[in-house]
């Protein structure tokens, strides 16, 4: 499946200035909303990086590029971390498309399509407290439309 088509299905609009563009930026607006309620955006940059950007004001933008562990030397005692990063834009957005499915489709899947999010503990809670008799605990979740069952 290309990038397009991918972008498409998760229905993921680009909403890239034309400065953005020319600055060789990317970026992308989700169909899902934050813990807050605010709009996810993400980016891709040409220098390599990966990072969530538009956290509607809850914190600043932050890396989404994995990393990786430079071992201490003979001037610098201590190990430091440096991010990946991803040269090949075709990479990028693939790497970017399979983050943001995982962390803000999957993992957030109890968020309701209005927008409201329960925490995981919450959700948790209300189901170890549910007294229901030969009954096996059931999620569904729609997104945009699309019924999900989470078992």
């Amino acid at each position: 499946m290309n990038t397009k088509t991918k972008l498409d299905f998760l229905q993921i609009q680009e909403v890239t200035t034309d400065k953005q563009k020319a600055n060789g930026t990317r970026v992308f607006k989700l169909p899902v909303c934050d813990q807050y309620g605010a709009a996810i955006h993400v980016a891709s940059y040409k220098t390599g990086y990966v990072r969530r950007v538009k956290a509607g004001g809850h914190c600043d933008m932050w890396q989404l590029n994995k990393t990786r562990t430079i071992p201490p030397t003979k001037d610098y005692k201590w190990p430091s971390i440096e991010r990946i990063l991803i040269l090949d834009e075709q990479e990028r957005l693939d790497y970017l498309i399979a983050f943001c499915l995982k962390n803000y489709y999957i993992k957030q899947s109890n968020m309701l399509s209005n927008g409201n999010f329960i925490p995981k503990w919450k959700h948790e809670d209300s189901i170890k407290n549910a007294v229901v008799e030969n009954c096996t605990p059931e999620v569904k979740v729609i997104v945009n439309g699309h019924r999900y069952n989470v078992i």
